[in-house]
């Protein structure tokens, strides 16, 4: 089971059109990912604007991306405020065919570790789905401790821990990732998110790479994903550092709404796709994301 959990998962946005999910973009980015040859799909993280939808706008998208993806493992993302509402998404997410959930501890008031240990405990203790830990603290407003991911990896069912960005100091980001790993079991892999330092992340012994920019750019995506797998570091550094016009994008805007004007450019999701009052790039910025998209000669 942990090999389902390796390699590059991509997190595809959740595209909009007059305030509705638009079904014909999403299936077609999903059919994108699935010819690029993706290990995994992610509906529904933070770049699928999950926190923004419905629980019936939720389970249609999980519906539309599995069937799209055929055989491709499609995750889930099934966070909300109440763990009753974290309940009721992940029996749509059964419902819908997924393989695994991800689960962030999403907040208002602030939460403590043991209600963060609660929420997962009643969610493993509700499914048969693997479940992957989120730890995405710029928008959950919570970080873990080294020592929550352990007693939450304790638990049956938890098959991933996804980790924010990692230091891009090779020895520093493999110092991280041995810490955690010291503390899981070995069934529990870890995948890099943070797309700057996936690269670093996954030389330095993350399993996976939970990725932003392979939810549109997949081919770039699994270019570094796959120089790391084979060893090949200078490759999986030079592909990283190429992009570095569009990390310093994401720095600067924010990786949502600068992913959602590059698949805008492509033509791949409508223009103004973000869930209100989230709105997308200005028109300036906008020009400046098509540059880097044709200078990189991303498509």
């Amino acid at each position: 089971m942990s090999n389902l959990f390796t390699g590059l998962s991509a997190f595809p946005l959740t595209p909009l059109r007059d305030d509705t999910v638009d079904e014909a973009s999403l299936s077609a980015m999903v059919e994108r990912l699935c010819v690029a040859g993706v290990d995994s799909i992610t509906a529904l993280g933070s770049t699928g604007s999950y926190a923004y939808l419905d629980a019936e706008e939720r389970s249609r998208v999980a519906s539309v991306v599995v069937q799209q993806a055929g055989t491709t493992p499609v995750f889930v993302g099934v966070g909300a405020l109440r763990t009753s509402q974290v309940l009721v998404n992940v029996w749509n997410a059964e419902k819908s065919g997924a393989k695994a959930v991800l689960l962030a501890p999403m907040t208002y008031q602030p939460l403590t570790e043991v209600e963060v240990f609660e929420l997962f405990r009643a969610v493993t203790q509700s499914t048969d789905l693997p479940v992957i830990v989120y730890d995405n603290p710029g928008t959950t407003h919570f970080t873990f401790s080294v020592a929550l991911y352990g007693r939450i990896a304790e638990l049956p069912g938890v098959a991933s821990i996804k980790i924010p960005a990692v230091s891009t100091e090779p020895e520093k980001a493999r110092a991280h990732i041995e810490a955690i790993r010291a503390v899981i079991p070995d069934h529990v892999t870890i995948g890099v998110s943070g797309d700057a330092s996936a690269a670093t992340g996954l030389l330095a012994g993350c399993d996976a790479w939970y990725s932003v920019t392979g939810g549109t750019l997949p081919d770039i995506a699994l270019a570094i994903t796959r120089a790391a797998q084979q060893g090949r570091a200078a490759d999986a550094y030079a592909q990283s550092e190429r992009l570095a016009p569009l990390w310093d994008l994401f720095a600067e805007c924010g990786s949502l709404r600068v992913i959602a004007a590059i698949a805008a450019h492509l033509g791949l999701a409508p223009n103004s796709c973000l869930p209100l009052p989230v709105r997308g790039l200005t028109n300036t910025q906008q020009t400046k994301v098509a540059a880097v998209v044709n200078e990189l000669g991303l498509s």
